[in-house]
């Protein structure tokens, strides 16, 4: 009997992806994995619980012990757009790791949850992990295709209520709204709907910095330089605390994590 493995990560996206799978297999035959990284938001444990029930999966929680924080102390690199450290650490490595102790490559797929409209994220990621032995699918491309606010209309017409964050206007429910890969829109966010975390991140980006460790999360492109000056969240805080607007508010980023392609 083929298993079927959904990574379940805490958003709307794998949830939908995780309905489908089931309408089209089974719960019975069907695994929903969740890699915490210690850092999420507390309605994200709320949501999680409620939509494996409704999933009717059993829901398996893995963690390696660290948060971002400690893995960007322990490796000397505080993460950002390009280099992701937490990434690798706290969710690839740990999720390949228990697919690969729990699963075998000849009666297993894997479902992920991302949507039709990343189609690059898609066939990069089948093409690394079918050149390993791996079968990944993607049920967000099938149709009918489902946009943002559909599938969130679909969750709630079960009776699940969308985590928090989405009603905050954050575009993902993980790491507590925080993400390495996220834009000066999404840190501006942040500072406004949540800025006692903000406030943590900026101590522990300061405290980073102070025992060494080089590097910001965010970059200044302002005035024509597109590969960007390094800002810490400190002075991206003080810049929009001086004037509101000053940030690129189309800088949206990615939380992108878990994949090969990341």
């Amino acid at each position: 009997m083929t298993k079927h493995v959904v990574m379940f990560s805490g958003g709307a996206g794998s949830w939908a992806a995780a309905k489908r799978v089931v309408i089209k297999h089974g719960a019975e035959n069907v695994v929903l994995l969740f890699a915490d990284v210690l850092m999420e938001d507390e309605d994200l444990y709320r949501f999680i619980s409620e939509a494996a029930d409704n999933v009717g999966a059993p829901l398996v929680r893995i963690a390696d012990g660290r948060t971002p924080w400690a893995v960007f102390e322990q490796v000397r690199y505080i993460g950002n757009s390009r280099v992701d450290p937490c990434s690798k650490h706290l969710k690839r490595d740990l999720l390949d790791k228990w697919r690969d102790t729990n699963c075998t490559k000849d009666d297993t797929v894997i479902h992920v949850g991302l949507s039709w409209w990343e189609p690059h994220r898609w066939e990069r990621t089948r093409e690394i992990t079918a050149s390993q032995g791996w079968t990944y699918e993607a049920p967000l491309f099938d149709y009918p295709q489902l946009d943002p606010d559909q599938i969130l209309d679909w969750m709630r017409t079960e009776g699940i209520r969308p985590p928090r964050l989405y009603e905050m206007g954050f575009t993902h429910n993980n790491c507590g709204g925080f993400c390495v890969k996220a834009g000066q829109a999404s840190f501006a966010r942040l500072l406004d709907k949540l800025p006692e975390r903000y406030a943590e991140h900026e101590a522990l980006e300061e405290y980073c910095r102070a025992i060494g460790i080089n590097g910001t999360i965010l970059k200044d492109r302002r005035f024509g330089n597109t590969k960007g000056v390094p800002m810490t969240m400190k002075q991206f805080r003080l810049r929009i605390e001086k004037e509101a607007n000053d940030f690129d508010c189309n800088d949206e980023g990615g939380c992108g994590c878990a994949l090969a392609t990341d």
